[in-house]
């Protein structure tokens, strides 16, 4: 939820801001635009089945940050809708933010090898 709130985690536009990704792009829709808290809660199609469900307990349509806070602090039910969002959606960008990073560290290893390193048995 920190993350959501903050704007300081997963999100395309923030990693790139910090020059921990070359592109501030969204990895998760297909028109890339910036990856930004705002794009992720409200426009993003890939969260568009735990958006409805969270638009479902809050109402209304804006889902701007103030409006995700003003929902935490009028019921217990509209925090935990909150809360499962932000932690359902940000555990998926965090996966695939491993999962790319693995992927890098695979094929600088591969670059790194120099063939007369490789001895038979």
């Amino acid at each position: 939820m920190t993350h959501v709130l903050t704007g300081h985690g997963k999100f395309g536009g923030f990693l790139h801001r910090i020059r921990a990704e070359k592109t501030p792009g969204c990895r998760h829709c297909v028109a890339s635009p910036e990856d930004t808290v705002e794009h992720t809660v409200e426009v993003c199609p890939a969260w568009e089945e735990h958006r409805r469900v969270l638009v479902g307990v809050i109402g209304g349509g804006d889902l701007s940050r103030r409006a995700l806070v003003q929902a935490m602090v009028r019921s217990e039910e509209e925090w935990q809708a909150v809360a499962s969002f932000c932690e359902a959606v940000m555990l998926v960008k965090e996966e695939a933010d491993r999962i790319r990073q693995r992927q890098r560290r695979t094929r600088r290893s591969r670059r790194r090898r120099d063939p007369a390193d490789i001895r038979p048995p």
